[in-house]
Protein backbone atom coordinates (compact mmCIF):
# COMPACT_ATOMS: atom_id res chain seq x y z
CA UNK A 1 0.00 0.00 0.00
CA UNK A 2 2.46 2.63 1.02
CA UNK A 3 4.46 1.92 -2.44
CA UNK A 4 1.25 2.47 -4.27
CA UNK A 5 0.98 5.60 -2.57
CA UNK A 6 4.64 6.85 -3.54
CA UNK A 7 3.89 6.03 -7.10
CA UNK A 8 0.77 7.46 -7.02
CA UNK A 9 2.24 10.53 -5.46
CA UNK A 10 5.25 10.82 -7.37
CA UNK A 11 3.37 10.44 -11.13
CA UNK A 12 1.25 13.27 -9.39
CA UNK A 13 4.06 15.45 -9.10
CA UNK A 14 5.49 14.37 -11.53
CA UNK A 15 2.67 15.92 -14.01
CA UNK A 16 2.72 19.30 -11.87
CA UNK A 17 6.55 19.45 -12.64
CA UNK A 18 6.10 19.00 -16.67
CA UNK A 19 3.10 21.89 -16.29
CA UNK A 20 5.69 23.98 -14.46
CA UNK A 21 7.81 23.95 -17.67
CA UNK A 22 5.20 25.78 -19.70
CA UNK A 23 3.26 27.37 -16.54
CA UNK A 24 5.32 30.47 -15.54
CA UNK A 25 3.84 30.10 -11.91
CA UNK A 26 4.22 26.41 -11.10
CA UNK A 27 8.18 26.20 -10.12
CA UNK A 28 9.44 22.87 -11.84
CA UNK A 29 12.50 21.86 -10.16
CA UNK A 30 10.74 21.23 -6.45
CA UNK A 31 8.48 18.70 -8.32
CA UNK A 32 10.64 17.00 -9.94
CA UNK A 33 12.64 16.56 -7.16
CA UNK A 34 9.72 15.73 -5.15
CA UNK A 35 8.81 13.07 -7.46
CA UNK A 36 11.96 11.46 -7.38
CA UNK A 37 11.99 10.92 -3.99
CA UNK A 38 9.00 9.10 -4.26
CA UNK A 39 9.78 7.19 -7.00
CA UNK A 40 13.26 6.20 -5.36
CA UNK A 41 11.31 3.91 -2.61
CA UNK A 42 8.20 3.35 -4.70
CA UNK A 43 9.19 2.60 -8.06
CA UNK A 44 12.87 2.52 -8.23
CA UNK A 45 13.15 1.80 -12.37
CA UNK A 46 11.26 5.15 -12.98
CA UNK A 47 13.59 6.98 -10.61
CA UNK A 48 16.43 5.45 -12.45
CA UNK A 49 14.13 6.80 -16.25
CA UNK A 50 14.02 9.85 -14.05
CA UNK A 51 17.78 10.58 -13.26
CA UNK A 52 19.04 9.42 -17.05
CA UNK A 53 16.12 11.93 -18.40
CA UNK A 54 17.41 14.74 -21.04
CA UNK A 55 14.60 17.38 -19.49
CA UNK A 56 14.38 15.99 -15.61
CA UNK A 57 18.05 14.49 -15.20
CA UNK A 58 20.12 18.00 -14.86
CA UNK A 59 17.28 19.04 -12.55
CA UNK A 60 17.83 16.11 -10.44
CA UNK A 61 22.19 16.53 -11.05
CA UNK A 62 22.46 20.20 -9.85
CA UNK A 63 20.20 19.99 -6.31
CA UNK A 64 22.08 16.48 -5.97
CA UNK A 65 26.30 17.73 -6.83
CA UNK A 66 24.42 21.30 -5.43
CA UNK A 67 26.04 22.82 -8.99
CA UNK A 68 23.05 24.65 -9.51
CA UNK A 69 21.95 25.13 -12.90
CA UNK A 70 23.95 26.30 -16.11
CA UNK A 71 23.52 29.69 -17.14
CA UNK A 72 21.69 28.49 -20.37
CA UNK A 73 18.92 26.94 -18.28
CA UNK A 74 18.57 29.87 -16.65
CA UNK A 75 18.50 31.92 -19.63
CA UNK A 76 16.11 29.67 -21.50
CA UNK A 77 14.06 29.67 -18.04
CA UNK A 78 13.92 33.81 -18.05
CA UNK A 79 12.65 34.07 -21.53
CA UNK A 80 9.94 30.77 -21.66
CA UNK A 81 8.78 32.78 -18.39
CA UNK A 82 8.34 36.21 -19.87
CA UNK A 83 6.75 35.17 -22.91
CA UNK A 84 4.33 33.20 -21.12
CA UNK A 85 4.11 35.73 -18.29
CA UNK A 86 3.30 38.34 -21.51
CA UNK A 87 1.21 36.17 -23.45
CA UNK A 88 -1.35 35.68 -20.37
CA UNK A 89 -1.38 39.40 -19.55
CA UNK A 90 -2.30 40.41 -23.52
CA UNK A 91 -4.94 37.78 -22.89
CA UNK A 92 -6.44 38.33 -19.70
CA UNK A 93 -6.37 42.19 -20.23
CA UNK A 94 -7.37 43.03 -16.45
CA UNK A 95 -5.31 45.22 -14.48
CA UNK A 96 -5.12 43.55 -11.25
CA UNK A 97 -3.74 40.54 -12.59
CA UNK A 98 -1.25 42.02 -14.96
CA UNK A 99 -0.04 43.49 -11.84
CA UNK A 100 0.19 40.07 -9.82
CA UNK A 101 1.44 38.18 -13.12
CA UNK A 102 3.93 40.92 -13.38
CA UNK A 103 5.39 40.54 -9.85
CA UNK A 104 5.25 36.54 -9.73
CA UNK A 105 7.53 37.06 -12.74
CA UNK A 106 9.66 39.24 -11.35
CA UNK A 107 10.06 37.21 -7.98
CA UNK A 108 10.67 33.86 -10.21
CA UNK A 109 13.16 36.01 -12.48
CA UNK A 110 14.88 36.70 -9.26
CA UNK A 111 14.95 33.70 -7.63
CA UNK A 112 16.47 32.03 -10.61
CA UNK A 113 18.95 34.58 -11.00
CA UNK A 114 19.96 33.91 -7.15
CA UNK A 115 20.35 30.31 -7.81
CA UNK A 116 23.75 29.00 -8.27
CA UNK A 117 25.14 28.41 -11.78
CA UNK A 118 26.89 25.66 -12.87
CA UNK A 119 30.29 26.21 -14.15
Amino acid sequence: MKKMMLMFCGWLLLVLAVMGIVLPVLPTTPFVIAAAACFSIGDPKMYQRLESSKVFGPYLEGWRTKQGISASRKASAIAILWILMTLSILLTQKLWLTVLLIFIGIGVTTHLLLMKTKK
